[in-house]
């Protein structure tokens, strides 16, 4: 990558030139690609991390947005709903149907089928940015719909086949916006989220097509104190008072906020969802507002519009809520899993909800709910579960008669189909489930195609994932469009295909991970290793083809990727064991996966490197600060080094969701200073590298300045990468394979000699 002067900050050591200090017109639009800083080189290309001085990082302020403020006032402060959203046309946007540029490896993903199952719309990067695309399910005369270079995250087509529904994310940020256009590209509209301080969020659609649904998220009002953490005076909730590290939550989920609740985040946010008509005829209409909420999602509606199927809740405490339309009474609300938001369907006539959810149950399973004619729930029964497997994905054929079924076995997908039948004042049934084969490992997204249709989403350890289909009775087909990685790995080195390897924490509790073994050495030779920390921390390590850990085997390093205790994929009180105190065990069971990769595999103890990123991130810095001699170097990526600060900065509705899983800000403040790497800073001693995105309003860009400032004030070698044009996930091409290269080069230069 060339050197960009608007890259850089350059100046005496110890001072810097602010990028603010220019004009804008001076400046120009600012580049894609990193955005290292460096005091004592002003002209460093920008194709690698750069020391950072005084202040850590410095980036140009964010490109202004091509938003459009809606029309109206603006919304009230305080607990008041979003302001609904006014569409508003935008300029045709569609491209040719070949890329502009072509790279060699590109993905498929997030597939959705138009009505009759013979077209698909679907994400791709093969333009080096996700963007929305659409194409017949079998032939390759697929076209760009969006051009623009926003990354694009949800796509869903609309039942009636007029429009495709899907959000952007606007300069790679963590603000997203909802827009609808003609499946030939044509009528571009955005509906919601004009604001730049708000966020759009995309629900399900009407069964007729005349509405999509939108979650609106209002800006939220700043109140910071001195120490930069809102205080308040209401009284402590009840359900704050044992969080040991010990599953003991199960069940209903006690979240809300309200009358003597204290909200963990600034006041002045919330949650709206709206129906919005995308050919702008009708006014939207409300169906839900969630002073504080955390999350909130629009996942199915009736078929005669009468009930709505809501998610809510904090990351180990989501419910399914049905809520009916006509007076936004709740009629029935049930604890359902962490993972993909679709959680559920209704049945044809209303009187059964389909739901994966994991109530009073280690694992989730499908349940059948019966519904009185309000909504009112009768009864619910488990009619599909596996014994120490759970339910990741539940997809309904548009006719609500077939239910697709992903189970997460031991980090794998096996998928299975099953017919429902109604019953007669009793829960629909189920009958017996048909296995679907899978060419690859893992299930990412299933999504209904007309009549018998599947599309699939796949992921896996080896070559051609991407989006596949089957027929009824045919076995599953790739789609001749869908994502390419011959080169994504040099020629004639195969992809490595890992192993499954178990273990037990210092204190008993079982784990695993996946080992990587580099190509090209003897069995027992002794090799440097990367532990790499997954994100959530509910999220799984899975046999998934992954390109950074491709990059770094190609390097000859071994990769050991565990999931401690707080991980997904294991069960309820696996989630549930980092809790509270109970994370400062998560941080053990680090050193004890190390240990591990040493004593159960060839890793060699005095060459072992640390990574991770988000929640992986932040046990990173973590691991380095506890274990300060266990590892030669770490590699920190959008992780969070104070959680006091991170509180402060982060959104809204994360910092509610967060509270239930590291503390609240304001009644656990000595719990989440002990729980910081901060606190511990003096002890490190390897040396550290940080990443993260400039636009990243999930985990702010400071949390990784702080830390790598005072790494350097300490004497201890730290280095800050961040790529511009990105928020929390790196989602454009360029930027994903500067940082893979980046974060090998960094791993290869410690942990020599090979």
């Amino acid at each position: 990558m060339a050197a960009d002067a608007r890259n850089h900050v350059t100046g005496q050591p110890g001072t810097r030139t602010p990028h603010a200090a220019a004009p804008a017109s001076a400046q120009g639009p600012p580049a894609r690609g990193a955005a290292p800083v460096s005091a004592q080189e002003p002209a460093r290309a920008a194709g690698g991390p750069v020391p950072a001085h005084g202040p850590a990082s410095a980036t140009a302020p964010p490109p202004a947005q091509e938003h459009a403020r809606a029309a109206g006032p603006a919304p009230a402060q305080g607990p008041a709903r979003a302001a609904a959203p006014a569409s508003m046309p935008l300029p045709e946007a569609e491209g040719p149907r070949e890329a502009v540029t072509r790279l060699h490896a590109h993905g498929c993903w997030y597939p959705s089928a138009a009505p009759d199952g013979t077209e698909v719309a679907f994400i791709c990067d093969r333009g080096g940015v996700p963007q929305l695309w659409a194409g017949p399910v079998d032939g390759e005369g697929i076209r760009l719909l969006d051009s623009s270079p926003d990354p694009v995250k949800e796509v869903s087509w609309s039942p009636d086949g007029r429009w495709i529904a899907y959000t952007t994310a606007p300069g790679g940020g963590e603000h997203s916006r909802v827009l609808c256009v003609r499946p030939d590209g044509t009528g571009r509209r955005l509906l919601a989220g004009a604001d730049p301080d708000s966020s759009a969020y995309l629900g399900c659609w009407a069964h007729d097509g005349s509405a999509v649904a939108v979650t609106l998220a209002a800006p939220a009002t700043a109140r910071a104190q001195a120490d930069a953490v809102w205080q308040s005076t209401d009284a402590v909730p009840a359900h704050w008072t044992a969080r040991d590290g010990r599953a003991t939550l199960l069940g209903t989920p006690a979240y809300a906020v309200g009358p003597g609740v204290t909200p963990a985040t600034r006041p002045g946010g919330g949650l709206s969802a709206y129906l919005i008509d995308p050919d702008g005829l009708a006014s939207p209409v409300l169906l839900a507002t969630e002073p504080d909420a955390p999350t909130l999602r629009v996942c199915d509606l009736s078929r005669d519009g009468r009930l709505a199927l809501l998610r809510r809740g904090p990351r180990g405490r989501r419910e399914a809520v049905v809520r009916r339309t006509s007076d936004a009474a709740t009629t029935c609300t049930l604890a359902v899993a962490d993972g993909d938001p679709w959680i559920g369907r209704f049945s044809p006539d209303g009187r059964t909800l389909w739901l994966r959810s994991d109530a009073d149950r280690e694992y989730a399973a499908l349940f059948a709910v019966a519904l009185d004619a309000d909504g009112t729930q009768r009864g619910r029964t488990v009619v599909a579960e596996r014994q120490d497997s759970g339910l990741e994905l539940l997809a309904m054929a548009h006719d609500g008669r077939t239910a697709v079924l992903a189970w997460n076995v031991r980090g794998a997908g096996e998928l299975e189909v099953v017919e429902t039948a109604p019953g007669h004042g009793a829960p629909d049934t189920a009958g017996p489930a048909r296995p679907v084969p899978l060419p690859h490992e893992v299930v990412t997204r299933i999504a209904a195609a007309g009549t018998g249709r599947l599309l699939l989403a796949l992921s896996g350890s080896q070559r051609r994932p991407g989006v596949w289909w089957a027929h009824e009775g045919v076995s599953l087909l790739r789609t001749p469009w869908s994502s390419r990685d011959e080169d994504a790995v040099p020629p004639g080195r195969p992809p490595v295909r890992p192993v499954l390897s178990r273990l037990a924490a210092r204190d008993g509790l079982p784990l695993s991970g996946w080992y990587y073994r580099a190509p090209g050495r003897a069995p027992n030779e002794p090799a440097p290793c990367v532990i790499h920390l997954h994100g959530g921390p509910e999220d799984q390590e899975r046999p998934v083809f992954d390109p950074l850990y491709h990059e770094l085997l190609g390097r000859g390093l071994d990769i050991f990727a565990p999931d401690v205790r707080g991980s997904g994929g294991h069960g309820r009180s696996f989630v549930d064991a980092d809790l509270g105190s109970g994370r400062f065990a998560a941080l053990d069971d680090v050193a004890d996966c190390a240990a591990h990769a040493v004593t159960a595999g060839p890793a060699d103890p005095t060459r072992l490197a640390v990574m991770g990123r988000s929640y992986g991130g932040y046990l990173t810095f973590a691991s380095l600060v506890w274990h300060p001699d266990l590892f030669r170097t770490g590699i920190a990526v959008c992780g969070m080094s104070d959680l006091l600060t991170f509180f402060a900065g982060t959104e809204p509705w994360i910092a509610e969701s967060a509270a239930h899983k590291y503390g609240h800000p304001e009644r656990d403040r000595e719990l989440l200073h002990a729980l910081s790497p901060m606190s511990r800073i003096d002890a490190l001693r390897a040396p550290l590298l940080a990443v993260h995105g400039e636009h990243d309003t999930n985990v702010p860009p400071g949390e990784s300045e702080q830390f790598v400032r005072a790494a350097r004030e300490r004497g201890v070698p730290a280095e800050l990468l961040v790529l511009r044009d990105e928020g929390h996930d790196f989602l454009r091409a360029d930027n994903r394979r500067l940082f893979r290269r980046t974060a090998a080069d960094w791993m290869e230069r410690h942990l020599h000699p090979f």
